[in-house]
């Protein structure tokens, strides 16, 4: 028995709701855009 990922979506009764998934999307890009942020403060804090 092989098992591989589905690659078309999978079963639309798996999915999560759409404002879940934006959500994530969000957070992930917010943390991103901060973590941005502190390397970009603690680079100007060194060259200073």
């Amino acid at each position: 028995m092989r098992l591989e990922p589905k690659l078309d979506g999978g079963d639309e009764g798996d999915a999560r709701p759409l404002w879940q998934r934006l959500a994530w999307l969000a957070l992930i890009w917010a943390a991103s855009v901060a973590v941005l942020g502190v390397i970009a403060y603690a680079l100007r804090l060194w060259i200073a």
